[in-house]
């Protein structure tokens, strides 16, 4: 037995792990009290990773579909060869608009995600789908019009605010902010600070606030509104930060003022008394911060909530400042800027839809293959995905994808995407390669973390960088050798920082400007087999710590790493990346420092955004959907024993095996259902069984499914497959994101009650 370092791969924490190995077992997991940022803290799911690492649906080889429709291994050679064939058959033939990248760096594995992403430089496409292009795209639209790029992000100082306002989430269950139970603890303990909970079900981290507003789903726009007006009305809001750090605030001064607080309030079906202790409070307090999830960001009015919760945190001037809300730096550039006025702007061929920080919607992905014109999706790569199981409308995505030329899936397991492919590709488990994640979202420390692999590569199986180098080769995009960066990376002594190497880098891409788009691959070929302990596929870290050193030089230093200049002090940090095997801090910044992350043109935040200025507007009008419904059903969410879509093995789970249904006790006994009674769900899309677990947290009328389920394991279907219940259509306009979290549906005892 030997014990290793390495990082949780369930959520965006990423949380440091000391592991106890036993042959190929994950023999004993907890906490590495050495990471930088999580400091020794688990939660009770990332002990049990060895269920993903080891189970029955791994894959080993490569397989091709045969015309039966069952699989037959075949060589990585002939695998790639053909692919790589029909791929440039379909581009030459149908163009760019013909292919689609559906993932690309699944949860924790995005340093593969960098080698995915030059398919659509290879097929001239712009097609990029993940899962961020349903959660989080109607947020980045936003940042792009506040701060002037979609890249601004926003992160929380939740650990040092006075005031935390949790609006949609429960991070007792889902984390997402450091340390997360310890953190609550910490704050409920403290009668000097404040905790309240913004969420229609009373959650475990309800439990621990000190205001639960627990208010009907898909009224969030309605609360928010009503504590903004509360805000300015009574001149709470920061006049000094908003003269000196903003634009726009006249307009949204008008638009409160039309606001019936008290109608609005009414309609979100929580105390008055209570929302104006909360906006009265969050406004005085010496500093609070927002933190939000996809409770508002699946639901009714998914973009204007994000609007809306941000200003709570700008009008407030609790931006830019300890415990509150800031903007923060990233080692990995995993979004991107689109904007949709500039007539550049590319489109989808069906529904004419625009990215958002360089995302396509999942919501529109089979519709954009099933349509009849010439220029439909005909070429799909799945990476570290599985659609048919999370994207909305599994039975649109499954007759999309049986009507596709080609599919292609590269993962670790066989997932039901999958098993509609024409060729699947077998990943190492992120367990078996380097690799990374770009969630280091944390101001005003920073850190990332390079995993370094723990075991070897299962049977068969290739890491993401070499799957897709090798197809890139296949199609002739770049060369198998690059003689000259070869030789210079072999012969350069260590003490240069790589500098003859990078100067050899940069004269064969100025000469060669179609390799451009490769550069992860061609770092990868030439610089990676120098790099110890066999490290190549962290080679594109190399100028990207550059990079980062050159724009945050101050903040590297600060750090601990050292250099007089941009190479040097960037070489050095990717030196630490690679060493440091239980994470490393990359940067440590001022909060006044934090001002130079914004990127509007004039250096302020620009408030006034008329689109939501009109969507705010229509509120007062508005009905909400599903009237003939007597449920709202809100689909995914996250329990004590469910995950993401890598637990494949049930046998991970402790309780919910069935991933039950949540009832308040007066619809179940209205129904004349008990505890544990079987019942059909019904939407308007379709139906699915589930088991009733009665439940007085949930609000009447109100029922809830966790995601993570719907997998066939075994055999058999695991637990409720909730997208049979989704449509693609039900969705916000602007981010197209789906309304997961407010399903209209009827719910009714089941004709066989029989487990």
């Amino acid at each position: 037995m030997r014990t290793d370092r390495t990082a949780c791969i369930l959520c965006s924490r990423n949380c440091g792990l000391e592991v106890q190995i036993e042959g190929r077992r994950l023999a004993r997991i907890q906490g590495d009290d050495a990471h930088p940022v999580s400091k020794g803290y688990i939660c009770q799911k990332a002990a049990r990773l060895e269920h993903y690492q080891s189970n029955r649906d791994r894959l080993e080889h490569p397989l091709e579909r045969q015309p039966d429709g069952t699989f037959a291994r075949v060589s990585w050679d002939e695998a790639i060869t053909k692919i790589a064939a029909r791929l440039r058959a379909i581009r030459d033939r149908h163009g760019g608009k013909a292919f689609a990248l559906v993932g690309g760096g699944g949860q924790g594995n995005h340093l593969g995600g960098a080698y995915g992403r030059q398919m659509l430089r290879a097929m001239r496409s712009r097609y990029a789908y993940n899962s961020l292009g349903q959660e989080k795209t109607g947020d980045f639209w936003v940042n792009g019009r506040l701060f002037g790029s979609q890249k601004c992000h926003t992160t929380e100082d939740v650990e040092h605010a006075d005031y935390v306002l949790f609006v949609g989430t429960n991070p007792f269950q889902a984390h997402g902010i450091p340390n997360a139970r310890d953190t609550l603890k910490a704050i409920q303990n403290d009668p000097r600070r404040t905790m309240v909970v913004i969420d229609p079900r009373r959650t475990e981290t309800a439990k621990m606030a000190d205001v639960h507003l627990q208010l009907r789903p898909g009224t969030d726009a309605y609360l928010l509104a009503a504590m903004l007006a509360i805000i300015v009305r009574e001149g709470l809001h920061d006049r000094a930060f908003l003269a000196q750090r903003c634009t726009g605030f006249d307009a949204i001064e008008r638009a409160l003022a039309r606001i019936d607080v008290a109608d609005y309030v009414r309609r979100a079906d929580v105390p008055l008394a209570d929302v104006e202790r909360v906006a009265r409070g969050f406004a005085t307090a010496r500093s609070a911060c927002v933190r939000i999830d996809l409770g508002i960001q699946h639901t009714l009015h998914t973009t204007l909530n994000g609007y809306l919760e941000k200003l709570l945190y700008l009008l407030t001037g609790n931006f830019g400042r300890r415990g509150g809300n800031n903007l923060h730096t990233s080692l990995l550039p995993i979004l991107g800027d689109t904007d949709e006025r500039s007539p550049k702007c590319p489109r989808t061929a069906r529904h004419g839809m625009h990215a958002i920080a360089g995302i396509f919607p999942p919501n529109i992905l089979a519709d954009e293959i099933l349509h009849e014109g010439e220029d439909r999706v005909r070429a799909v790569v799945v990476d570290s995905s599985n659609p048919l199981v999370t994207y909305a409308d599994t039975d649109a995505l499954e007759r999309a994808f049986s009507q596709l030329e080609l599919l292609v899936v590269v993962d670790v397991a066989m997932t039901e995407t999958a098993r509609l492919a024409h060729f699947v590709l077998p990943a190492a488990s992120q367990f078996e390669k380097w690799e990374a994640t770009g969630f280091n979202l944390e101001f005003p420390k920073n850190a990332f973390h390079l995993r370094h692999p723990l075991l070897e590569p299962l049977g068969e199986t290739l890491p993401e960088p070499e799957i897709y180098t090798r197809l890139l080769e296949a199609m002739g995009e770049i060369p198998k050798h690059f003689p000259v960066l070869e030789r210079v990376a072999r012969i350069e002594p260590r003490a240069t920082d790589h500098a003859l190497y990078l100067a050899a880098f940069a004269a064969t891409i100025a000469t060669n400007r179609k390799w451009m788009p490769y550069a992860a691959s061609i770092l990868y070929r030439t610089l990676g087999p120098t790099l110890d302990r066999g490290a190549a596929a962290a080679a594109p870290l190399l100028p990207l710590a550059i990079d980062y050193a050159r724009t945050h030089a101050d903040a590297v230093r600060r750090a601990g790493h050292r250099g007089r200049t941009a190479l040097s002090l960037g070489a050095a940090l990717f030196r630490a990346i690679l060493d440091k095997r239980e994470g490393v801090v990359v940067s440590a910044h001022e909060y006044d420092e934090m001002w130079r992350l914004l990127a509007s043109d004039d250096r302020r935040i620009h408030l006034e955004i008329p689109e939501m200025l009109e969507e705010l507007g229509a509120l007062e009008s508005e009905v909400a959907p599903g009237a003939d419904h007597p449920f709202v059903l809100m689909a995914g969410e996250r329990r004590a024993y469910n995950a993401n879509q890598i637990y494949r093995d049930p046998a991970w789970r402790r309780v919910d095996p069935h991933g039950a249904m949540r009832m308040h006790p007066e619809d179940a006994a209205a129904l004349g259902m008990s505890n544990g009674a079987r019942a059909t769900c019904t939407s308007e899309r379709g139906s699915i069984d589930v088991v009733i677990s009665i439940d007085d947290t949930v609000r009447r009328g109100v029922v809830v499914l966790p995601h993570g389920y719907g997998m066939r394991y075994g055999g058999a279907v695991i637990g409720p497959e909730v997208n049979r219940l989704t449509s693609s259509a039900h969705c916000d306009r602007i981010s197209r994101t789906p309304f997961h979290k407010y399903v209209p549906v009827h719910v009714a005892p089941a004709a066989d009650q029989r487990m």
